[in-house]
């Protein structure tokens, strides 16, 4: 028994000196964030801001590093295969959840190659048609595609982008039908909504909200569990009568197999920065919602894993797919 007890103290005090030298490993060389998409996107100035924050919380250098292309996989896998020393982190958005459920392959798996750290903020969508559009809510247009199969169709980003997979699961989850138009921008599916060629849109926050302001447009749902502070009046699609409330985010990712004294390190840096003026009015002008209160790192991993489980069913459920 005795002998047990010393082994067992044995390994923890060994596991213990290993996981502190592997979290400080990382401590004379700048820290990596690498950017999956081009630079001058939301993701790349939240990414831009958070690395001053975090130069001055950890005392070392933090460099952004755009490495764009294959929506995000690229700059994915060279994070899946960096040491797991802290010096190579990931700051990206909900993309890299629906990607397995997008891609007949990839060279890296989202939930087995990395490790999740912390999410930053949520990032809804909004749901707008056209001010003199004839309905005024997503169960009018539920009701008028029940009536008419396939005669009302939708814009998005684009072929499994998350407002395409919004609208697949509103139209999953009320039986109906309508079409799916997928747009290169966002600025071609707008003057398409405005001259009604398209009936309704699922598009990002930042860009809707003038428009709904000024009475261009009308709001009918918002994406997510919570409202928008910018848009208090606009329900969610839950509130709407559409049970679904998973929303697009900002997190940051490791390699897998970080030491947890390290993540957490991370995590309560991040923690710290999201709660500062700037970082917070970044995220609000952005359309984005703070995380409040923040979450743990296992709490946003079992989160991230629930959300990569919903996309893949949507996408399956769907037929929804990029090749």
């Amino acid at each position: 028994m005795h002998m047990r007890r010393r082994t067992a103290l044995g390994l923890a005090m060994a596991w213990a000196t290993s996981a502190t030298s592997a979290a400080w490993a990382a401590a004379d060389k700048p820290i990596r964030l690498v950017v999956p998409f081009p630079a001058g996107g939301g993701t790349d100035i939240v990414a831009r801001k958070l690395a001053e924050q975090l130069r001055q919380r950890l005392g070392q250098p933090v460099l952004v590093d755009n490495r764009a292309g294959a929506s995000g996989n690229i700059g994915a896998e060279a994070v899946a295969r960096a040491a797991p020393d802290g010096s190579t982190l990931m700051l990206t958005a909900a993309p890299f959840a629906i990607a397995p459920a997008m891609f007949k392959s990839l060279p890296f798996d989202p939930v087995k190659d990395f490790t999740p750290i912390a999410q930053l903020a949520t990032v809804p969508l909004l749901i707008v048609a056209r001010a003199d559009a004839p309905f005024a809510s997503v169960a009018d247009i539920v009701a008028a595609a029940r009536k008419a199969p396939d005669s009302l169709s939708y814009a998005s980003f684009g072929n499994g982008s998350p407002p395409h997979l919004v609208g697949e699961s509103i139209r999953l989850l009320s039986g109906v039908r309508f079409a799916h138009v997928p747009y290169k921008g966002g600025q071609a599916a707008l003057a398409d909504i405005l001259s009604g060629r398209i009936d309704f849109a699922i598009m990002d926050v930042v860009s809707m909200t003038p428009l709904v302001q000024s009475g261009r447009l009308k709001a009918l749902a918002i994406t997510g569990a919570q409202r928008s502070p910018s848009l208090p009046d606009v329900p969610t699609l839950t509130q709407a009568g559409v049970a679904f409330d998973t929303v697009g985010w900002y997190a940051v990712f490791g390699p897998a197999g970080m030491p947890a004294p390290l993540v957490a390190q991370l995590n309560a840096a991040m923690g710290e920065a999201m709660a500062t003026p700037e970082m917070r009015t970044l995220i609000v002008q952005g359309g984005s919602i703070p995380i409040e209160p923040a979450l743990s790192a296992a709490q946003w991993g079992r989160q991230f894993a629930q959300d990569v489980q919903t996309w893949a069913r949507v996408a399956r459920e769907s037929g929804a797919r990029i090749e």
